[in-house]
């Protein structure tokens, strides 16, 4: 980051502060105070401390006047404007004087940890992009327990391609067959470097690499290296991406990814104001997670698969209509009824299930993330189940027709011998359809509560009530006049109401008998916690079974086959205490930040410097 400043003498001077490797490629020959700055870098950032270098130049003011309208051409440029202001800076961020360096304590927000850890038992991977030195991201991923004392670290800093590939390459070949598999690796890669992994050559091998690892840091990294990242997993990998972060310049990845979350606090809005959903802290991820994100999908695919069965279910009876009427194009229920489907009669179960259902209680989702595994794993949603629940409407369909001509053939309608046109069959039907399909709206639901019970038998009530009222209207209104006395009809015919009972039994017994046997063969972990929450009982024991995992032999040798890192880096993994974090600005302090800053008075004379 840099400004341009003009002095009380007229003397034009660029401030810049920004990373050490950054910085010191500006530098103007040597400086005196090079070599003890990077010795302080390097303690700073084993302490955990996050650092920045801050430098000076003097500019002319001939080529300030040159280099401002090169600078006003690149920003209003419509193409490639980005890469026109980096060369414009380019220029400038040029023969720099070291001032010094910086180093501030940044500390974790509450509950990070358990954030991570819940992640991580989910099995989501976690990548963490950060602009810091190497050795206080290193810390960083201690201190959230990203990285383990007991796992191997793959440190990868080289300084051309051809060592990055071949680094990349040996670590492909050490992986063999194990290689996109999660090990108990852990892998931790710099700026400079990373510039060369993303390059077409060595892309593909870097992926390789770390999908193989449980947990990644990328260090030193600048804002579009953040987005070529995400760029990386979400179309090589194909996997869902979400990034989360709390400065601008986490606006690039937060765009990229599937999911943008921004942190809104000290640091700004401009991550918060980009992103697609906005926390105050880090811990919140849990909820949106877990809790909120689960049950939504969980409510969507309930929602879709629903919506397909319900008209399905009706709309295709006209085809088996058609069969018995010779394909002459006759429309079994009345223009309106037919209409009124979605819009008033079976609008009201869909509410429910989109709004309030909900599988688990909001309590066990955040204590067992791995029951966010069933949303990632498609368990709800996917080809084979759209398929069944369609040929499910299919049959449902076929029994609702054919079971009510049935009926209707094996017995007279009325008293006196009368039969009933085609619209008293079509009422029948179109009656059965939207009990039969309220009822499997509540089968679907695992929550059920009053607002349930209202959409449920209030829309088949409402049926009844509206198909009353609309058989009268006619000659008061001119509509329908073929429904007149269809209501007395309909509910005057004995087989309607023994057909009310057992159509929608028949139709719906296959349900029932798939729910108990799935229930009782094929119960899933999520089923098995509804019931022990219902039963009051702790399902802590039965989750922990089902997900224990161990050290497997693959594991084991991995570990003799990786060399750890250097004997520094070995020393910052015996640190544990957590001091550096890249996502927020400190908490609890005695002095906030932004406190300190409007206290401090700009009129005041500074001392001169040495």
């Amino acid at each position: 980051m840099s400004v341009i400043v003009r002095m009380p003498d007229g003397t034009i001077k660029l401030m810049i502060k920004g990373a050490d490797t950054v910085i010191y490629d500006r530098l103007e020959g040597d400086q005196p105070f090079k070599d003890i700055t990077i010795q302080h870098l390097t303690d700073f950032a084993n302490l955990g401390l996050r650092t920045l270098c801050v430098a000076v130049t003097t500019i002319a003011p001939d080529f300030y006047d040159d280099w401002k309208e090169l600078y006003f051409r690149a920003s209003t440029s419509i193409q490639n404007r980005e890469k026109k202001l980096e060369e414009a800076a380019e220029l400038i961020e040029r023969n720099l004087q070291l001032l010094g360096a910086t180093a501030i304590e940044d500390r974790l927000q509450d509950g990070v940890i358990e954030t991570i850890s819940n992640l991580a038992k989910a099995e989501i991977k976690t990548w963490i992009l950060t602009g810091d030195k190497q050795e206080t991201a290193v810390n960083i991923g201690y201190s959230c327990k990203l990285f383990t004392q007991s796992m191997v670290l793959l440190i990868i800093n080289e300084t051309d391609i051809d060592s990055t590939r071949e680094c990349l390459t040996r670590h492909v070949n050490e992986f063999g067959e194990h290689l996109r598999k999660e090990n108990e690796v852990g892998l931790v890669i710099d700026g400079q470097t990373l510039n060369f992994a993303l390059s077409y050559d060595c892309c593909q091998d870097f992926l390789d690499v770390a999908m193989s690892c449980k947990g990644v840091i990328c260090c030193r990294v600048s804002p579009l290296q953040k987005t070529e990242i995400v760029n990386l997993i979400r179309y090589r990998v194909h996997a869902i991406s979400l990034a989360i972060g709390d400065g601008a310049n986490d606006v690039g990845m937060i765009q990229a990814a599937h999911v943008g979350v921004g942190i809104s606090g000290v640091e700004g809005l401009q991550a918060a104001c980009a992103s697609d959903y906005s926390i105050a802290q880090f811990q919140y991820l849990n909820k949106l997670l877990f809790v909120h994100g689960a049950w939504s999908y969980h409510r969507l695919t309930k929602l879709i698969l629903y919506s397909f069965y319900k008209n399905i279910c009706l709309h295709l009876i006209e085809f088996w209509f058609a069969i018995l009427s010779g394909f002459s194009g006759q429309v079994l229920f009345e223009r309106w009824t037919l209409g009124f489907y979605n819009v008033l009669f079976t609008a009201a179960p869909p509410f429910a299930l989109g709004l309030f259902d909900r599988w688990c209680s909001a309590e066990a989702m955040l204590r067992f993330p791995v029951l966010y595994k069933s949303s990632q794993n498609s368990e709800f949603f996917n080809i084979r189940i759209f398929w069944l629940w369609c040929l499910n409407s299919v049959f449902h369909s076929i029994l609702l027709f054919w079971l009510v001509v049935l009926a209707l053939e094996q017995d007279v309608a009325f008293e006196d011998g009368k039969i009933g046109d085609y619209l008293f069959l079509g009422n029948m039907v179109y009656t059965y359809v939207i009990v039969v399909v309220c009822i499997k709206a509540g089968f679907e639901m695992n929550a059920w509560t009053w607002v349930c019970h209202v959409a449920i038998w209030g829309s088949i009530v409402f049926w009844f009530v509206f198909f009353t009222v609309y058989c009268h209207l006619w000659p008061t209104i001119d509509q329908a006049p073929e429904m007149v006395g269809m209501d007395v009809n309909v509910f005057g015919c004995g087989i309607f109401w023994i057909g009310l009972f057992l159509i929608p039994l028949t139709t719906l017994l296959r349900d029932v008998m798939w729910k108990v046997l799935h229930r009782i063969m094929f119960k899933s972990i999520h089923e098995e916690v509804q019931e022990l929450e219902m039963k009051h009982e702790d399902p802590a024991k039965m989750v922990i079974k089902a997900t224990r995992k161990r050290l497997t032999e693959t594991a084991r040798l991995l570990k003799n086959v990786f060399t750890r890192s250097t004997n520094r880096m070995q020393e910052v993994q015996s640190e544990m205490q957590p001091r550096g974090y890249a996502f927020s600005q400190e908490e609890h302090g005695v002095v906030l930040q932004s406190e300190l800053i409007r206290a401090y008075d700009t009129t005041v004379e500074k001392p001169e410097g040495l």
